[in-house]
């Protein structure tokens, strides 16, 4: 059987002459050539309908048989349905996979279009928000209207997880992480944390009352210890372990204090606290605090315009920076330089603690705002460090919207980064 393109032009050539050697021998060329043409057209539009119909059947059925070019565009469509078919067929199996391992999960998963309509739910989060039928296509925010998952949704900043009360029942927590992906429709998986929430809030209840109850001990053995040390007729043998337990004794009222401060950061903001301050005379305290505390061994110098202005609560900056720049001066060498810079650019506030001292192993950095966690235990000896410094910042920033970026080079020093978006400036 004649096939292909070159099979058509043979086809057509050989039409061709046979019209015109028949119109050579009747006399009438032209009228024969027409004829022989109208003769193709009809074939071709034959064909034609032969593949619509062939294309529009119910059950697929094996092509019609053709000649020609013909026969190549069925037999290559034929092959395109057939691929089609695999390939349809290997798609559903992938979605009835996805579907029953979704549909395993503990957690709510949804997929959002672009615009933050629902196109698809699992199990879970049908059970979580209730979800029908007719609530495909509907914004997702229809159904979570916490206002803090509003402005999540509109920021688009999808970095951190979200964690706020069930719409129904205020006691349960949900946390919901967002992940974008295609033509900027979003992932979003909806997890039940009630359980650790309730942990957590145990936790800080705990280590609010053991450290409020240890306040009034503590004072008590401190007091004791002062009036031994002072006494006339204190044995000299008692005074280096009298001196050892003040210093010991010192040490856990400030760790008290740390932990008490702690708590207070981790209960819930209060955003009538938070009024407009004037950051340079701020920083100028802690600058003026931390020489007292160097006594001129280091050199700290401060950069700050007199507009700044923070919207914040007083108490809970002074602690963040002052944490930070306490630290500066109990880690560094003798003659380092201690650099306080506050900016502001497009970003918002940038507050940063420079110094040029023994700077930090790079895989200390991700772990420093751990509570307790030590890079060095005799260097913390040493300087009566807590181990809860940085973590007194990290949560004194997330109370204002601000981040703790840190970076350090042995030998060169180190740099503590506070970033506030342009929304806290006053």
């Amino acid at each position: 059987m004649l096939r292909g393109f070159n099979a058509e032009l043979k086809r057509v050539a050989l039409f061709t002459a046979l019209c015109l050697l028949f119109g050579l021998i009747n006399g009438y060329v032209l009228p024969t050539l027409l004829a022989g043409g109208g003769l193709y057209m009809f074939w071709m539009l034959w064909q034609i309908r032969q593949l619509d119909i062939w294309l529009n059947q119910r059950r697929k059925t094996p092509p019609p048989e053709a000649s020609g070019i013909w026969s190549d565009i069925f037999e290559s469509i034929y092959r395109l349905q057939k691929r089609q078919e695999r390939e349809s067929e290997r798609v559903r199996q992938v979605l009835n996979r996805v579907q029953e391992t979704t549909g395993a999960l503990p957690d709510g998963v949804l997929l959002l279009d672009s615009r933050g309509n629902i196109d698809w739910w699992n199990p879970a989060a049908e059970r979580m928000f209730g979800f029908e039928q007719s609530d495909q296509g509907q914004p997702l925010v229809n159904y979570v209207r916490n206002p803090k998952f509003v402005s999540y949704m509109e920021k688009q900043d999808f970095r951190e997880p979200l964690d706020i009360p069930a719409s129904g029942n205020k006691d349960n927590r949900l946390q919901f992480q967002v992940t974008r992906y295609g033509q900027n429709e979003k992932l979003v998986v909806a997890r039940d944390i009630t359980y650790l929430h309730k942990l957590g809030q145990m936790r800080k209840d705990f280590v609010a009352n053991v450290s409020h109850e240890l306040r009034t001990p503590l004072t008590v053995l401190k007091g004791y210890l002062e009036t031994f040390a002072d006494a006339a007729q204190l044995p000299e043998n008692f005074h280096v372990p009298l001196t050892q337990m003040q210093q010991q004794c010192t040490r856990m009222h400030l760790l008290v204090n740390d932990l008490i401060s702690l708590s207070v950061l981790e209960t819930e903001v209060n955003l009538e606290r938070h009024q407009p301050l004037a950051l340079k005379p701020l920083l100028e305290r802690l600058r003026d605090e931390a020489a007292a505390l160097s006594a001129d061994k280091q050199i700290i110098s401060l950069s700050c315009d007199d507009n700044i202005k923070i919207h914040g609560v007083e108490k809970e900056l002074q602690s963040a920076f002052g944490n930070l720049v306490n630290n500066a001066v109990k880690y560094t060498q003798t003659g380092a330089r201690i650099h306080i810079n506050a900016t502001v650019d497009h970003y918002g506030l940038r507050v940063a603690v420079t110094d040029n001292g023994p700077g930090i192993e790079p895989r200390h950095l991700p772990r420093l705002t751990e509570r307790f966690y030590r890079v060095d235990d005799s260097r913390n000896s040493a300087t009566g460090g807590t181990g809860l410094g940085l973590a007194i910042v990290k949560h004194a920033l997330s109370r204002h919207d601000g981040r703790l970026e840190i970076t350090s080079q042995v030998g060169q020093g180190s740099a503590f980064i506070c970033h506030f978006p342009k929304q806290r400036l006053a």
